[in-house]
């Protein structure tokens, strides 16, 4: 049965703050038909989302799709407006629905979804906060002096969903928490020289401007979108230095339970393909935007389970070797012969 198609202009006059549905002029939506509206926005962006699959846990797919449908509407509030001030005054009516939920009152569907799943894996405010954030910079800020201050954007716009991940998979820890911020931030930044100019068409860019400024590129070539030397090499810098990220979270794959560890991997190497995608384009990134297709996924998708399936056979061959080993032995003739106390 095909999805009706999603429309975000439609969403908006149907569930924003002047909406009666939105506004309790309407009955608030069951928990079941929440679950269905998050269930529906996870779907029709299928392509963006594809964490959702049947290698999660049954039970933890609806709470996902909860957290993506808080996501996708942040999102669009802060990309499908026009005005950047209606935009501004939207993601707060979108932060306060937001601490409404956590204070046990939720009148829009996202809400009276993720409500079920913010109580139940005791998921902090904070992350989702700090998402908000980052979509209300977007209204304001259009490019980094510094790589430090986007690393502090990257804190705020992908670091938080991370943390979310973690709280719902029951691993929540200070050093979970490192390595999942690494493979966050490595995946925004690979995506962002992935996007270097479809931002541009938007008037945002990404490269931090000492960069650019270290490897010769100046702000005339920006705006022209001059290929050349300079430019080739601030992509292979920054490029770079997306690698790094990743790799240094990959280990976080091992830290999780079960099939968890599928999808973790899958996050950071799908972003170390986008990596590669890059490199095999050359950089040329303002002629060409390298994207994985659906074969590039699958053919990722089966190394992983590949790589994972062969890795838990050898930890069953280990451990059946090791309790071999500690098996009592078998008692020597003398010792059968000797008698009881």
């Amino acid at each position: 049965m095909a999805l009706r198609p999603y429309h975000f202009a439609e969403e908006l006059a149907q569930w924003g703050p002047e909406s009666h549905s939105a506004s309790g002029v309407a009955s608030s939506p069951t928990i079941a038909e929440a679950e269905s509206y998050t269930r529906w926005l996870a779907e029709s962006h299928y392509e963006n989302f594809p964490v959702v699959t049947r290698l999660l846990p049954s039970e933890l797919r609806q709470h996902f799709r909860n957290v993506y449908a808080f996501c996708r509407w942040a999102d669009d509030l802060g990309d499908e407006v026009v005005d950047p001030a209606e935009s501004l005054r939207l993601l707060a009516w979108w932060r306060h629905e937001l601490h409404q939920c956590y204070a046990g009152s939720c009148r829009h569907p996202v809400f009276v979804a993720l409500h079920e799943t913010v109580q139940k894996f005791r998921v902090p405010l904070q992350p989702f906060d700090d998402l908000i954030s980052a979509f209300e910079s977007d209204q304001t800020t259009t490019h980094y002096e510094t790589f430090d201050q986007l690393l502090g954007y990257c804190r705020c716009s992908a670091n938080p969903v991370g943390r979310i991940v973690l709280s719902l998979c029951g691993v929540d820890t200070l050093e979970n928490r490192e390595l999942s911020d690494a493979i966050c931030t490595g995946l925004q930044l690979a995506n962002f020289w992935q996007d270097v100019a479809r931002d541009a068409d938007i008037s945002r860019v990404y490269l931090p401007v000492e960069d650019r400024r270290q490897h010769g590129y100046s702000d005339d070539d920006m705006q022209r979108r001059v290929t050349n030397d300079s430019f080739l090499l601030l992509m292979q810098f920054e490029v770079d230095r997306a690698k790094q990220y990743l790799l240094r979270g990959l280990p976080l794959a091992d830290r999780m339970p079960g099939r968890l560890r599928i999808d973790i991997e899958l996050f950071a190497q799908g972003g170390l393909a986008i990596v590669r995608k890059i490199e095999q384009i050359g950089y040329r990134v303002w002629e060409t935007r390298p994207v994985l297709t659906r074969w590039d996924f699958a053919k990722l998708m089966g190394r992983v389970v590949c790589r994972r399936a062969t890795a838990w056979t050898r930890r069953r061959s280990t451990m059946r070797v090791a309790e071999s080993s500690t098996v009592a032995p078998t008692p020597t003739t003398e010792e059968q012969e000797c008698p009881s106390a």
